[in-house]
């Protein structure tokens, strides 16, 4: 077989090769789909989990941006540029939380007797200090 054959072979076997894998849906991989976060969505763990990752989809909401890029847009060192001050994220932070915890009440996630320190240390709590990772639990616990 001549150099030019071979040749002629590889290309057809790489053009069968691409062909097989565009069929079995190459083109879309990689495509990332974000779940919208106004629209309610179960979430996996335990109750705490569950409160929080809520919290940031309302949070989320509130902002009119996905989950992926407020907890991107969040921190002083973060890279991601936002037109949201430190004050809008925090009460968009505190209320979506709010309202998981609710939720989370309502649904028997979480007993009375929980929720209400939950909430008074949602209301009360370092929420910038919390999203950076400065905070201890004496922190949240001093008055």
């Amino acid at each position: 077989m001549t150099g030019t054959r071979v040749l002629a072979v590889l290309f057809a076997a790489a053009a069968v090769l691409i062909g097989v894998e565009l069929a079995k849906g190459a083109a879309h991989a990689g495509e990332v789909h974000l779940a919208d976060p106004c629209k309610p969505r179960a979430f996996a763990g335990d109750a705490i989990q569950r409160v929080v990752l809520s919290g940031v989809d309302g949070a989320a909401c509130r902002l009119h941006i996905s989950r992926e890029q407020l907890v991107l847009s969040v921190g002083a060192s973060s890279p991601f540029h936002t037109h949201w001050t430190k004050k809008q994220i925090e009460v968009a932070l505190r209320a979506g939380l709010l309202r998981a915890v609710d939720d989370a009440e309502r649904r028997g996630d979480l007993p009375p007797l929980l929720a209400g320190p939950i909430r008074k240390l949602i209301e009360t709590a370092p929420i910038d200090k919390l999203v950076s990772g400065g905070v201890s639990l004496g922190d949240l616990l001093s008055p």
